[in-house]
Parts: structure tokens; sequence; C-alpha cells
């Protein structure tokens, strides 16, 4: 659906400069775009694209393909996409520790995984107190090396993005320490944890609740804690924002600490990406024709923004610089 941002294009053909689809709600935001930047769609054909990472050192952007079962390999140099590795356990999330290696969250399999540079699979947790985790989303890491992840259960609610299940264990966020894989419960107050980015100092943790998206009428947040000094816990719970009549799913934050966070799920004017400043006021929106589930930075500058939309890949370079891995 197109709207005045997003006017119907031809994505074989060059699009215009500046794009219509960047819109900066606040003037604020226009120091984060560019004039002689526009949208590209890398790559379309997916079923639920997710879980973005950028390999700088290899010049490639992985993502999932949930239902499809596969993890998808962009390539900087050719611009191809190849299949990184099928089956993919229906991973959802990825991000990468402080050695550089893949760190996976997958729906089939109910676990959290490592990939190690050999390209043997590690599995980190797939279990707590005896019972079976419900199915791992979302993972950052902290630089002392803490893997947090949440386990909302999307993968186990249907069989169309993992197997359905009954849940074992409550829906929660969780920490695994680098040291021995150890696990606590970080935060267990939300109903459906999804989305989670750290702050550029690491003094902050924001997660998505997605657990009213489906309920018409209800808020739908992003929260807001206080990470202790020793890294290992969160307190001081509030709402950082409200996406109002959208959705969102995963979230980056800049150098700024301003929030890029994917939209939709509800009015599909707003689809694309919606960007919150510290405060969070939302200043700028970019615009995509589907909704849009997760997004990272990349290039060599981690100044290109790289968006899952429902079935594509999207681009665009941006004067802002993500947070880079640990």
């Amino acid at each position: 659906m197109a709207n005045e941002f997003n006017l119907p294009r031809d994505w074989s053909l060059p699009q215009r400069y500046p794009d219509p689809a960047v819109e900066a709600v606040d003037p604020s935001f226009r120091k984060y775009t560019l004039g002689s930047s526009s949208l590209e769609r890398l790559y379309t054909g997916a079923r639920w694209a997710e879980g973005p990472v950028w390999f700088g050192d290899g010049g490639y952007f992985l993502c999932s393909d949930i239902p499809n079962n596969r993890i998808l390999r962009w390539d900087e140099i050719t611009g191809e996409t190849t299949v990184f590795r099928q089956p993919a356990n229906n991973s959802n999330g990825h991000t990468r520790d402080r050695q550089g290696r893949l760190v996976s969250c997958e729906h089939g399999s109910r676990r959290v995984t490592r990939t190690e540079h050999d390209g043997t699979i590690t599995v980190l947790m797939d279990s707590f107190e005896g019972k079976r985790l419900n199915a791992p989303n979302d993972i950052v890491v902290h630089p002392d090396g803490g893997i947090w992840f949440t386990d909302p259960g999307y993968g186990i609610i249907w069989n169309y993005e993992g197997h359905k299940a009954p849940f074992e264990l409550p829906t929660r966020t969780y920490r695994i320490e680098p040291e021995d894989s150890s696990a606590t419960v970080v935060d267990e107050e939300l109903e459906k944890p999804n989305g989670l980015c750290f702050s550029p100092d690491y003094s902050t943790l924001y997660i998505v609740d997605t657990g009213a998206s489906h309920k018409p009428g209800h808020p739908r947040h992003i929260h807001m804690y206080d990470v202790s000094a020793n890294g290992k816990s969160i307190s001081n719970h509030r709402v950082f924002c409200d996406m109002g009549q959208t959705s969102t799913d995963g979230i980056r934050c800049d150098t700024d600490g301003n929030v890029w966070a994917s939209a939709g799920w509800g009015d599909p004017k707003l689809d694309g990406v919606a960007v919150f400043n510290p405060d969070g006021e939302v200043i700028g929106r970019i615009h995509l024709p589907e909704g849009c589930a997760n997004l990272c930075f990349g290039g060599t500058k981690r100044n290109r923004l790289f968006v899952c939309g429902s079935h594509s890949i999207y681009s665009l370079y941006v004067e802002a610089q993500g947070v880079p891995y640990v």
C-alpha cells in the first residue's frame, strides 16, 4: 500500500533523491538523513524475514527467513542473496559475541546456540530449571560477554514458525553468564518480551512487549530499565514510548541514543521504521510498502540501515551510526 511518503515504485529503476519514503516528523531528524540516499530493495522472496546481523569482516549480512527454515546471506560485493544455512531450526534473532561468533535464537529447537569459527554449533541454553525454553526470540550481548535474550514463545504457538507445543516456562528475559553458561531471569513482567537493545553506554536496556499487538485498544510499548553497575541485572522499569497505531518488534540504538524501531501490524501508513529520540519522542519515519520486523546497522561505517520487511530486505544509508557489536 502506498501513501504520500512511500509512492509506488519500480525497484528495478533508479529511485528519486531525496527519497519521499524518508519522513522527518521533527526537524531534529534531518541531521540523520541524506538527500542523496534512497531506499534499496536488496532481496524479496522471504516468508518472514527477521533477525538481521552484520558481519563487517566478511562484508555480508545475515537474516532469518523463519517459516522457510533458513538463514539468508546477502553479499556486499556481489549483491547476491544466497542461503547461508538450511535447515536452520526456524532461527529468529541473531547477534555476534565479543569473539565475532554468530549467536542465534532458534524457535524449532527451542534453544540459544553459538556458531563457532569452524562452523560447529555449541548449545548455550535450551532449558531452565529442568524445563524447556519456549522459543527464544531476540538476543544481544553486553560488553562483559553476558548474553541477554527474550523468550516469548512465538515458535510454539503455531507450526508456521516452529513446532506447536505447550508452554513449560513463563515468558521471560534471561541472561547467560559467559564464564559457565549459567542463566538467570532478569525480567518476567512483560507479556511477550521481544526485541531488545542496549543504549550506547550500556546503562539502559530497552525491551519491546508485543503481547498487546493483537489486542485492539491496548498500549503497544517499548519498555526501558536501568542496567546494574555489574551488568548482570536490571531495575527501575518504566515505559519508554507508545507505538500508537502500529506495533514494533526489533529495535536498535544509534550512537546518539536514538531508538530505531521496526513498525507494522497496525496502520499500514506507518509500516516501516519509527525513530525515537532518547526522550521517547518520535522524530522520524522510514516508510515501507510492507510491515517491518527488525533492523540493524551495518556497512563499513555502521551508517547503512538494513531492514527486514515481511518478505523483503531493504537498506538505506543514513547519517547515524549504529552502536557497534561488542
